[in-house]
């Protein structure tokens, strides 16, 4: 078990007495990049408040991304929308090529309870939850300890006023990220201090936008993770540029890097049923197919923090890649016919785009080991600081950042 410093030991002995003696159904912890928020909750939880994570305690993310952030580290925990919604199937009648189809569909509802055993949600990432989120988690009646870092973008929808509030903001760094570069640029970032050009040991290094061609550009850009940019243009330049140096073109390819772009409750990407397909899920294609007349794909798809792939072929809209435009609405319903003209299926298409660059705020409640990060800050005016910080934290291991 770690040794709280005097900053976290603070937190702890406030979060005890909220939870034991106060009447607010929220606590509110913020903390900046390598201050120990998750170890923090972690000891919390366990050794002041004497919960169980897995049965009176209740870990959740946004995203299955951060739940497994959380898991990695010994904590079990699942997406916000698994503990609180609940889905239930439902028989619409639609018609598709001039015929009535019955289909059956998911819809999500808030749960009217939760499991009485828990008495304490914990939500982490909190700055990525929207206020109707948080509402519905409030109507269980149950105590709620939001954790998250105010320095960090707000939701893309939405507002989250929580953190503008906090119980405790968590600002010592903790021993063990003392003499990490990545933080340490990090609040250079955040506090909007000029970034020196250079070599920050082995883990940072800050490069000369104007510098970085050739063979170094295409070298550090494959050997990346995740490479973060601001603006759609870049975004759309660099992934052709990397389909380019592995030798791919067209529509996508099996290996391809892709994200998903739109939310898909409906669908579940692994075999339990616990994660399912949200916007920002990054992973690879595998073995797609097309359908070129009618500008449809289908992919198995392995989402990059699960080893596995998802349970059934993802039927998707590849009008973005061939024309940078998508081809269908937003819910428009198909389905698979027979030689006897009997439907035999029904699906929506899904949003995939390429995934080795990405926008900062699909990164956002992510981590990667190996991250390049392109400048773009000044796009994004008051929340430039905001900007730049957010991008330098999804750095797990080694940053660079092109300016």
């Amino acid at each position: 078990m770690i040794t709280l410093n005097a900053d976290q030991a603070a937190a702890e002995r406030k979060i005890s007495d909220w939870f034991f003696n106060g009447t607010r159904q929220f606590f509110v912890l913020t903390g900046f990049a390598g201050t120990g928020k998750t170890a923090l909750l972690k000891h919390a939880v366990k050794e002041a408040l004497k919960l169980d994570d897995l049965y009176s305690a209740a870990f959740v993310t946004p995203t299955g991304k951060a739940a497994t952030v959380l898991i990695k580290n010994g904590v079990s925990a699942c997406t916000v929308h698994r503990l609180i919604y609940q889905s239930q199937t439902t028989e619409q009648e639609i018609e598709i090529n001039g015929k009535k189809i019955k289909v059956e569909r998911l819809v999500f509802r808030r749960r009217e309870n939760i499991d009485k055993a828990i008495k304490l949600i914990v939500l982490d990432e909190a700055s990525m939850v929207s206020d109707d989120v948080l509402s519905d988690i409030a109507d269980f009646g149950v105590k709620v300890l939001l954790c998250g870092d105010n320095a960090q973008l707000p939701p893309v929808e939405g507002f989250n006023s929580f953190l503008k509030n906090p119980d405790h903001t968590l600002t010592q760094i903790v021993r063990q990220q003392q003499d990490n570069p990545i933080i340490c640029l990090s609040q250079l970032a955040r506090e909007g201090k000029p970034i020196p050009f250079g070599n920050y040991g082995d883990k940072a290094f800050v490069l000369y936008g104007r510098k970085f061609s050739g063979a170094q550009r295409e070298r550090l850009l494959k050997r990346s993770d995740q490479i973060i940019c601001g603006l759609n243009k870049t975004r759309v330049k660099i992934n052709e540029e990397m389909r380019r140096y592995l030798g791919l073109e067209g529509l996508p390819k099996h290996g391809d890097k892709l994200i998903c772009t739109l939310n898909n409750w409906e669908t579940f990407i692994d075999g339990g049923a616990r994660f399912n397909l949200v916007n920002g899920i990054i992973g690879t294609a595998v073995h797609p197919f097309y359908d070129v007349n009618a500008h449809m794909g289908f992919i198995q798809f392995k989402p990059d923090f699960l080893d596995e792939l998802c349970p059934e072929a993802l039927p998707f809209d590849t009008g973005i890649f061939e024309d940078g435009e998508y081809r269908y609405k937003h819910g428009d319903t198909f389905a698979k016919f027979d030689e006897n003209g009997e439907a035999t299926g029904v699906f929506t298409l899904n949003r995939f785009e390429y995934g080795y660059c990405i926008s900062c705020h699909k990164a956002q409640g992510s981590e990667f080991d190996n991250v390049i990060v392109f400048d773009e800050s000044f796009a994004f005016k008051e929340d430039k600081n905001r900007w730049l910080y957010t991008a330098l934290t999804r750095a797990k291991s080694k940053l660079i950042l092109i300016r």
